[in-house]
């Protein structure tokens, strides 16, 4: 399925900004944590990013966010990172400061770099290869409203920009634990991009009777551009690993996209504490492995995830992996000196497994796969 007129590339490429050590998200918001940064952190003491492998990214300009982005609303947002608050108009009209969405000291520059590294992407897989931007997968962006955390959508932007080179089909492929809304919205009906999103069932911004025929349901699939996986509680590596080789992988064979978009959230993951599934980070990162093969571009991004070492390690591995870096079976000391030096202000913080600290990998979750998941496999290709 590789393009035939790809050109020769260079290795896996990371793009991230300074931004994400020189700021921080509001106090006590599950995003106040250490991710973009700790996670690139502890791949330059592994020793992961050799030179010409990192990319310094540069913020979308207002241009760049108008490609999706209502003017009054990127306006508001910058409004309210000078003022340091929104205006009661912009909290009912916009979202913004209110639910889940508040106001910081970079609340539009800080976006508006993940969008950059996302654009910057793009443009680097004109002639092939695979990007990373760990900062990216902000998918509940809407294009007037902020919604979910996510202030833009940079996955959004960047699979327009992939469009705008002329490449006729591109994939986009959800592995977070809440529904990519934002991005199955914005092209519904579209074609050329295909949307696949594997969710917890009923977890916002689904609603619990939603399973089926409702938004990001099973039977959800937005004019035919769009598969929805709706999994239950305790989805366990079997089931993932189901879905992607008898579904997921099956779907893009038939699509056969010109690039594909992976948002690699690390919510999904069994040491979240926001959600209820069950998954090892070496399941993520033999489904993202999956779908490494099935097109000539690639373009990585993060997403959720508010356990801090959970992330870092699973998004670090996540890098092993599309480099072909074998992980340690320990890690050295100053890699577990930098995973001990993090505070984390939650139940699970004050009381962190040990091997948070000392290993990459995860245990692996195994499980019986269970007939709701087989019927998801069946209904996506039906």
């Amino acid at each position: 399925m590789n393009d035939p007129n790809a050109m020769p590339v260079a290795p896996p490429t990371m793009i991230a900004s300074e931004i994400f050590w020189t700021s921080r998200h509001a106090p006590g918001h599950p995003l106040a944590i250490p991710r973009v940064s700790l996670t690139i952190d502890l791949c330059r003491t592994l020793g992961w990013l050799p030179p010409g492998c990192y990319l310094e990214a540069k913020p979308a300009s207002i241009a760049e966010l108008l490609r999706f982005h209502t003017a009054d609303y990127v306006a508001a947002v910058r409004q309210a990172e000078a003022r340091q608050h929104a205006t009661e108009e912009d909290r009912q009209r916009f979202n913004l400061g209110v639910n889940g969405n508040p106001v910081y000291g970079e609340v539009f520059r800080r976006p508006a770099m993940a969008c950059g590294a996302s654009l910057a992407a793009a443009r680097r897989l004109r002639h092939g290869g695979i990007v990373y931007n760990p900062a990216g997968g902000t998918h509940h962006g809407q294009p007037a409203r902020a919604s979910g955390y996510c202030i833009f959508n940079d996955p959004v932007l960047a699979i327009l920009a992939l469009l705008d080179q002329g490449l006729p089909r591109v994939a986009y492929v959800d592995f977070d634990a809440h529904f990519g809304d934002g991005v199955q919205q914005a092209f519904h009906d579209e074609p050329r991009v295909l949307t696949i999103s594997v969710h917890e069932d009923g977890r916002w911004p689904m609603r619990r009777n939603d399973a089926t025929t409702g938004f990001g349901g099973r039977d959800d699939r937005a004019g035919g551009a769009a598969r929805n996986l709706p999994v239950p509680e305790g989805f366990n590596d079997s089931e993932l690993a189901f879905l992607v080789g008898n579904a997921i992988v099956p779907l893009l064979r038939q699509f056969n996209p010109s690039a594909i978009v992976v948002q690699c959230g690390a919510d999904a993951l069994a040491d979240d504490p926001t959600t209820k599934l069950a998954l090892s980070n070496g399941a993520l990162w033999a489904a993202v492995a999956a779908l490494k093969a099935l097109s000539a571009r690639l373009l990585v991004l993060g997403g959720g995830g508010y356990n801090p070492w959970a992330v870092a390690r699973c998004w670090t591995g996540l890098w092993a992996m599309l480099n072909g870096f074998p992980s340690p079976a320990r890690l050295p000391g100053p890699a577990a000196d930098l995973l001990r030096a993090v505070r984390w202000n939650h139940r699970l913080g004050r009381a962190p497994a040990e091997r948070w600290f000392t290993t990459l990998v995860d245990p692996p979750h195994q499980g019986p796969v269970r007939p709701a998941i087989r019927s998801l496999a069946d209904s996506a290709l039906g």
